[in-house]
Parts: structure tokens; C-alpha cells; sequence
């Protein structure tokens, strides 16, 4: 091999290691309290949407003594403030749609909020609905809540997917 071919070879092999390295440094890192704060919402979403193999006064009293605060704020103009009106609404849900079901599409953590985007399907053959949920955590509990939503079209206007 010669003197150029090798030069050639380390210089691709520098030049790999350096946009590796910068991929690297861009991805997001999460302080303990922001990653300790995204896992905390997406194990309440999942006890709140999914997890229909636990009855739903189990699903509650989880939600009550491990993810919603005494003192929660709801911004939602479709839900009483407070947990019990967040309670209220979905105990009506599980009886009403008992195949709820819901997947995380994306989520971040920034200081106390976490940003969660899901795709909630109330039966299994419905389209669904994107949502987009923001969360205020306080002390490993959610103390604030705003959330936007729109159905998954039929024929969408573009090929661009929700999610």
C-alpha cells in the first residue's frame, strides 16, 4: 500500500471519529431531575392510557397516590380543575372505550416540564388522535397540566404523517 492510500485511510478514519463525535455531542443529555421527570410522565401516561389490564379503580388510586398531585393544575377547558376532574373524566373513558390505548411518538424533558406527543386510539381499529402533552413536575408528581389533541383525518391533505 502506498504512502497516499494510507494517509488516505487515517484522514477518512479522523474524519469518521470527528462527525461521530459531533452527533454525539448533539444529542440531548438530561440532568438526573429532568430524566428522573420524563420517566415519572411516561409510566403516569402509561397507567392513565394503556393499561388496561389493571382495573380501572386500580388504575386511579395509582394515578392518585403516585403521579397527580393533591394541588393539580388542569389547563384543558374540556376537564374540571384538579385531579378528581381528570379522574372523573377517565374512569368514564375505561368504562366507555375498555381498549384505550396510547404510544409515545416522542418526549423530552426540560427543567420541570416534560413534553410527551402520543397517538391515542380508544379502539383498536379507530384512527386515533395526536396529542401533545406538557407536564409541570414537582417532587416526582405532576402539579400542572396543558395538553392540545386533533383526530388522525381519514384522507389527509398531505402524505406527511402525524407522527
Amino acid at each position: 500500500m502506498n504512502a497516499k492510500k494510507v494517509f488516505d485511510l487515517i484522514f477518512s478514519g479522523f474524519i469518521a471519529v470527528f462527525f461521530i463525535s459531533i452527533c454525539q455531542a448533539n444529542e440531548k443529555s438530561y440532568s438526573p431531575l429532568e430524566q428522573s421527570n420524563l420517566n415519572k410522565a411516561i409510566y403516569c401516561m402509561e397507567i392513565l392510557e394503556s393499561r388496561n389490564d389493571l382495573k380501572p379503580s386500580r388504575r386511579i388510586d395509582i394515578l392518585r397516590s403516585e403521579c397527580y398531585s393533591e394541588n393539580f393544575i388542569e389547563h384543558s377547558p374540556h376537564i374540571s380543575d384538579g385531579r378528581e376532574g381528570l379522574f372523573r373524566l377517565f374512569q368514564g373513558r375505561y368504562k366507555e372505550y375498555p381498549e384505550l390505548s396510547m404510544s409515545i411518538k416522542r418526549s423530552a424533558s426540560e427543567g420541570d416540564l416534560v413534553w410527551l406527543h402520543l397517538h391515542v386510539k380508544r379502539t383498536p381499529n379507530s384512527l386515533g388522535a395526536a396529542l401533545m402533552h406538557i407536564f409541570r413536575m414537582k417532587d416526582g408528581m405532576i402539579v400542572e397540566h396543558w395538553g392540545v389533541g386533533q383526530p388522525v383525518p381519514e384522507e389527509p391533505k398531505n402524505k406527511n404523517t402525524m407522527f
